[in-house]
């Protein structure tokens, strides 16, 4: 009754039969009827099929991921099968989503033609415009396709480092140790330092008085890295036998003995936390003293006098500061 009411309601006065707002509501009411008829359908349709495509992408995707942590025979396998469902994902939504858009278009009667042309036109002048989008894809094709880095790695690009959280044609998004995350374009990326590729070969400079003998040092320090090189903990992860190299550098009374370890990429925190561990209970063990670089030990200094310099000559004596005179020039006018 309500219904039937407003009917009436608004057929009557500027929107009766017959007078123009009459007419315009008769062809509204017809455009809406066909729409609903022939173009929602399609619409439907092409909503329906876009979501299915795209959840289809999205399941071949991580099924790629899980088959490749079943089976890959390393870690550097899953993290390129990573990189490349990534990248296959985005660029799928991408042309879904551009053919679902167009479709979409030509369903509701908008002619295509003109848009293109115009957008042909207007390309010029995008491209110029966009050259740096394209410089990114270009650029994202040639990482995937020379295997320069992939997610989970390592990485040190455009002076930032930090591990490979995800990678599109476009761009990369790099996540630093404090948490920070980093969105590079591949375009900015000229120089690739991976870390996670190889090996790593980290140096302890381990330092100790001049008074000890170097010989003895050198045999303890070979003892601690021989130990951990063979532990149950990082034999694993060490690829060769840490090396000592005596002796590099002299400063003050301190003595630099560098040690040099070679682990399995990233791995070396472990083995280097241990080995400064174990150096500073044997250097207390041992009463081995460690080095400062700003204290100078003189062999004679036992024979010099009190008064005497290291160098053997007599020292001027302090002069009592409550004596001295104050400056005669002037200090702001410099005369």
């Amino acid at each position: 009754m309500g219904v039937n009411a407003a009917l009436i309601l608004v057929r009557s006065g500027l929107f009766a039969e017959g007078r123009f707002l009459g007419r315009v509501f008769d062809e509204w009411a017809s455009d809406a009827q066909e729409f609903v008829r022939f173009k929602l359908p399609h619409l439907l349709l092409i909503a329906i099929i876009a979501f299915i495509l795209m959840r289809l992408l999205r399941i071949i995707t991580l099924r790629m991921i899980r088959v490749a942590e079943r089976h890959a025979v390393d870690d550097i396998r899953i993290a390129q099968v990573k990189t490349l469902s990534g990248v296959i994902r985005a660029t799928g939504f991408t042309i879904i989503g551009l053919i679902a858009g167009f479709s979409a278009l030509a369903v509701v009667d908008i002619n295509l033609g003109p848009l293109l042309a115009s957008a042909g036109v207007a390309g010029v002048a995008i491209g110029l415009a966009a050259q740096t989008i394209v410089k990114d894809v270009i650029n994202g094709i040639l990482i995937i396709v020379e295997d320069q880095f992939n997610v989970g790695d390592t990485v040190k690009l455009a002076g930032l480092s930090g591990v490979v959280e995800s990678m599109t044609l476009r761009k990369t998004t790099v996540r630093d140790a404090d948490g920070s995350l980093y969105v590079i374009p591949n375009s900015q990326i000229t120089t690739v330092a991976n870390l996670s590729v190889g090996y790593t070969v980290a140096t302890v400079n381990v330092s100790v008085d001049f008074s000890v003998h170097p010989d003895e040092v050198q045999k303890l320090l070979t003892k601690i890295a021989s130990d951990i090189r063979n532990s149950d903990e990082f034999k694993s992860v060490m690829v060769a036998d840490p090396q000592i190299l005596g002796v590099d550098a002299i400063k003050g009374s301190e003595l630099i003995f560098p040690v040099v370890f070679k682990t399995l990429a990233t791995k070396q925190y472990g083995p280097i936390r241990e080995f400064r561990r174990r150096v500073r209970l044997a250097l207390e063990e041992h009463n081995m003293l460690p080095g400062n670089p700003y204290h100078v030990i003189s062999s004679f200094r036992e024979k010099a006098q009190p008064g005497d310099t290291v160098s053997g000559q007599m020292s001027t004596p302090a002069q009592d500061p409550t004596t001295l005179k104050p400056p005669e020039s002037n200090p702001f006018s410099a005369e």
